[in-house]
């Protein structure tokens, strides 16, 4: 970093000072609350999964339903903002944007890159590195997506499959992760806001985010990623869960897999709670080491070179076909129904 050369900053917001961020949080027993987003996130989330278990069959109608419209009227903006997000980083990468220096022009790294990297694929994947990097292509082997016009189970269809997912894990959700940290790192790190999504809108809202309009925003940002973590965890906690009953006779019903749960979020739970450098970084670099040890294994046991093969085809493939991939909405055809 030594030769970086720093764009000019411009002054901190001045108006930050009239207000310290947290100044009517709740300090005790080791936590530290926003009383209204605590609660109201809270509330929602309890009150949701109540009438959700109560009322189990509308309210699984009501999602299915919500789902479909989604998808039906916003499914084209969802495929066009992928690509935004993707095009808005490669521009503050190489423009004269990509020379600021997060945390200011004398900070430097607090984390090794290897550590760095090990807790951005740890946090930005998570169960889904185990267990989608499996599960994905052979659902898309047995229903590739109309775009390929493939039978499902062929060569072809096998190609289209990885060519999906690393579609779905690749350029595109990485550019949503790149832009989303780095706008709470700047505003935060660079500008001196509350380290929380609604320092994003000050731009727009000015100090209206200590407000009403800073609350809701920390509001949906809390459901949206505590109900987006609860589906990735779910999903692995089934792979797990079916793990184990192959290889030990463990029961793999809800009730074992609300317990593998319980066990996961304590683990989780601790390592936040140990901190970055002693907890959050070392449970990453485990994870990688073990990735890695998973990866070098099945590379060694084969077959070696198809699957060398394989990797270097899937990826040309992909690269080929991003452009028309990227885009496609399903418009034509089955009316979004693979997308859906």
């Amino acid at each position: 970093f030594e030769g970086l050369q720093v764009a000019p900053e411009i002054d901190f917001y001045p108006e930050v000072a009239d207000r310290e961020p947290g100044d009517s949080n709740i300090v005790r027993w080791g936590f530290d609350l926003h009383p209204q987003v605590t609660f109201w996130s809270a509330g929602l989330v309890v009150t949701l999964l109540v009438v959700t278990l109560v009322f189990r069959e509308p309210m699984e109608a009501f999602f299915v339903g919500l789902r479909d419209g989604i998808n039906a009227f916003f499914g084209w903006f969802y495929i066009l903002a992928a690509n935004l997000y993707v095009l808005a980083g490669l521009f503050f990468a190489f423009s004269r944007f990509g020379k600021i220096r997060l945390g200011g022009p004398q900070a430097r790294p607090e984390f090794s890159t290897g550590a760095w990297y090990a807790m951005l694929l740890s946090a930005g994947m998570g169960i889904g590195l185990m267990f989608w990097s499996v599960a994905e292509p052979i659902f898309h082997l047995t229903s590739p997506a109309p775009l390929f016009g493939v039978e499902a189970g062929t060569e072809a269809a096998a190609q289209a499959a990885l060519a999906t997912t690393y579609y779905h894990w690749g350029i595109h959700p990485w550019g949503i992760y790149a832009l989303v940290s780095l706008a709470l790192a700047f505003f935060a790190f660079n500008r001196g806001l509350p380290l929380t999504f609604r320092s994003v809108f000050y731009p727009l809202l000015g100090k209206r985010i200590y407000g009403t309009w800073g609350n809701v925003i920390d509001v949906l940002t809390v459901l949206a990623t505590l109900f987006g973590l609860a589906t990735s965890l779910g999903f692995g906690v089934q792979q797990a869960a079916a793990g184990l009953n192959f290889l030990f006779g463990w029961p793999a019903n809800t009730g074992f897999q609300v317990l593998l749960i319980a066990a996961i979020t304590a683990m989780a739970t601790l390592s936040v709670v140990a901190g970055l450098d002693a907890g959050v970084k070392r449970l990453s670099q485990l994870n990688i080491y073990l990735a890695a040890a998973f990866l070098v294994f099945i590379v060694a046991v084969g077959p070696t070179l198809f699957l060398l093969s394989v990797f270097i085809q899937s990826t040309g493939f992909y690269v080929q076909v991003l452009p028309e991939l990227a885009f496609w909405t399903q418009a034509f055809g089955a009316g979004g129904g693979w997308h859906g």
